[in-house]
């Protein structure tokens, strides 16, 4: 299966989850979706991934979401680059999300990384998404 856009797939696919109140999704595996998936899971909006492997298909990643009292943990996640309109930052220009409160994934030389990981090691990179 060919997608436009990785991140905005497994945006896609993690809203309407959350919309249909399911407790897993699937995703194709990519090492981009792996490092969004990660960063995810240590900032506490997903619950787990795993990798898995079927004879005679794709990889694909299980995506469990989290909920707390049947709401569900992320109430806004964007897409902010586009395969159309890249948007970079410096460090010192990193945008915050409800003032701190959510999380800016971020597209590095060192990897994809949280923002405060970014302003501790001092690199800026293509912003990738927001959520809180």
């Amino acid at each position: 299966m060919f997608f436009n856009h990785p991140v905005s797939d497994l945006v896609a696919r993690i809203k309407n989850g959350y919309m249909a109140n399911k407790a897993v999704i699937t995703s194709p595996v990519s090492r981009l979706r792996e490092g969004v998936l990660y960063i995810l899971k240590n900032e506490g909006y997903i619950l787990n991934y795993s990798k898995v492997k079927e004879e005679g298909a794709a990889s694909r990643f299980d995506i469990q979401l989290k909920y707390h009292y049947s709401t569900p943990v992320v109430s806004e996640i964007r897409v902010i680059s586009k395969p159309g309109k890249k948007v970079y930052c410096s460090v010192d220009k990193i945008p915050l999300v409800k003032n701190g409160l959510g999380t800016v994934v971020l597209s590095t030389s060192q990897g994809v990384i949280a923002d405060h990981e970014a302003r501790i090691k001092k690199v800026g990179g293509e912003v990738l998404l927001k959520v809180f």
